[in-house]
């Protein structure tokens, strides 16, 4: 039994040494060195090559260095039948929730439009708005959107939230299925998107859909890039229909230099480091299931393959 770590970033030797720190005697090893690949039964990935999970003839784990596992799904390349798994990380969670809070204050008391005016040598106070003058609606109520949801009930948002079936959550409005969309959309003014991406989500963040939110109303995607549709973003930006967005996450990453969200006025960009898995808080689950798998126990965080998610 081995691991292996694949990752197309720089941080492939801090999960390495991470994962041999936390089982001595763990073999661990890069995909870009020599390894025995007929011993691999667990990989660690992060939005890996596609084609790289095919090498492995006695893989038996595919597990997520995050919490999110799309990119898993969109390689056909990869062994079918395979269990996968994903982070359980409150960091994650509580992280996400704080990145969350801080874009719809800034947003609220136009901290964004500020640092543009200061640029450009502009003095123009501007009319703020308070907690109280907002209703936020969260798109997706997993783990993520839930407690996101509760943390803003606690600054005493008015908060509602969307999901695919029904879900109870103190203080908070909730509207599922496709019945409760169109009620929700016309009342959130700001509107986070936590939703797993998924083929039933891909492009839901549309013309169609974001119309359905009232005039001014303030987009936040911290979900995935593929929810959104950039173009009829931009279209409902340039008229007035949306006052703004703040963006995390995008189709290509880094953004390319030459896409227009880089230079447009109503786009706040942070570079999809919203929430990061934090290695020394999920380490433990990874090797956990390491150790299921070498006594055939059932692993936990499986992933639901039907549902994607």
């Amino acid at each position: 039994m081995a691991i292996v770590v694949i990752r197309q970033d720089d941080r492939i030797d801090l999960w390495k040494n991470a994962l041999q720190n936390a089982h001595n005697g763990i073999k661990v090893y890069s995909f870009l060195e020599d390894h025995p690949k007929e011993d691999i039964t667990m990989a660690v990935i992060w939005k890996h090559p596609k084609g790289s999970l095919a090498k492995y003839p006695n893989l038996q784990c595919i597990a997520s260095a995050g919490a999110g596992v799309d990119y898993i799904f969109e390689d056909d390349t990869r062994p079918k039948n395979i269990p996968i798994t994903r982070i359980v990380d409150p960091y994650l969670a509580s992280d996400m929730s704080e990145h969350v809070l801080a874009v719809i204050l800034a947003h609220l008391k136009n901290l964004n439009s500020y640092k543009l005016d200061q640029m450009a040598n502009v003095w123009v106070p501007k009319d703020y708005l308070r907690i109280k003058d907002v209703t936020v609606g969260i798109l997706g109520l997993g783990e993520l959107g839930a407690l996101t949801a509760r943390d803003l009930v606690s600054f005493n948002f008015n908060v509602q939230g969307w999901s695919r079936s029904k879900k109870e959550i103190e203080g908070v409005k909730t509207f599922y299925g496709p019945q409760g969309q169109q009620d929700f959309l016309s009342a959130t003014d700001i509107l986070v998107c936590l939703l797993p991406l998924t083929p039933a989500t891909k492009g839901i963040l549309n013309k169609e859909l974001l119309s359905q939110l009232p005039k001014n109303a303030f987009v936040i995607n911290v979900a995935r890039g593929g929810h959104l549709v950039d173009e009829d973003l931009i279209a409902l930006l340039d008229s007035d229909h949306l006052s703004g967005a703040c963006l995390d996450v995008y189709h290509t990453e880094p953004l390319p230099a030459t896409h227009p969200f880089w230079n447009h006025r109503k786009v706040h960009m942070t570079p999809h480091y919203a929430s990061v898995s934090d290695t020394n808080s999920v380490i433990p689950q990874i090797i956990e299931n390491y150790n299921r798998l070498g006594s055939a126990e059932k692993l936990q965080n499986l992933v639901d393959s039907d549902k994607g998610y």
